[in-house]
């Protein structure tokens, strides 16, 4: 573990966050595992580093019942409920769009269930790779507008500004024109209930 990451979890730890550090994502995988009980519920959101960990349908496959949003087959109007319900669950899962040396946490959301979930819910698991960190909030603020935003948009074909030329035009992205995709931004800068928020840092590049 190098300078930078011990001095990372030193932070979290004066911010009452719980940091973990894993080398791989098969170890952050299996901390997480660990961690939920079986017996629980659990919500999350969309995520490419989850999907990488392959999180999701791990848990599904021993037992969670996961409210999944992003499930084939189902309307917008039962994606939504499941958003509702997934942010009210015992544990909510998250990736971050960037994370400053000093321990910040930087979430961009559409419809509020990430920062809702991220911000409110039970419990807490927060999993990140090593790319997303940033030397200062403000690098992490404009990572996550400059550089996870537009990636992200690609992935799921947003009709944004962002979308054409993966640039940020946060001036112009406005309803009806374009479908925004960064409306809320949350900051973690530290919490309240001991033993909430808990975050896993991978050895590795992971999501966007």
């Amino acid at each position: 573990m190098d300078k930078r990451v011990n001095n990372l979890i030193k932070n979290w730890q004066k911010r009452n966050i719980q940091g973990f550090y894993c080398r791989d994502k098969e170890s952050a995988l299996n901390e997480m595992l660990e961690v939920i009980p079986v017996s629980s519920s659990v919500g999350f959101s969309g995520s490419v580093t989850l999907d990488q960990l392959g999180a999701i349908k791990h848990l599904i496959a021993r037992g969670n019942t996961v409210f999944n949003p992003y499930k084939e087959g189902i309307s917008r109007g039962e994606s939504m409920e499941l958003r509702r319900q997934g942010a009210l669950a015992d544990y909510y899962l998250a990736s971050p769009n960037a994370i400053s040396e000093k321990g910040e946490l930087v979430f961009f959301s559409a419809y509020g269930n990430r920062t809702t979930g991220v911000s409110y819910a039970r419990n807490v698991i927060v999993v990140a790779g090593i790319n997303k960190i940033t030397p200062n909030l403000e690098e992490a603020i404009k990572r996550s507008r400059e550089q996870a935003t537009p990636l992200n948009c690609k992935r799921l074909k947003w009709e944004s500004p962002c979308f054409a030329d993966g640039i940020c035009h946060q001036e112009i992205c406005f309803a009806p024109e374009y479908k925004r995709m960064c409306c809320q931004i949350l900051i973690i800068e530290a919490e309240v209930t001991q033993d909430r928020l808990k975050v896993i840092l991978v050895g590795e590049n992971l999501g966007f």
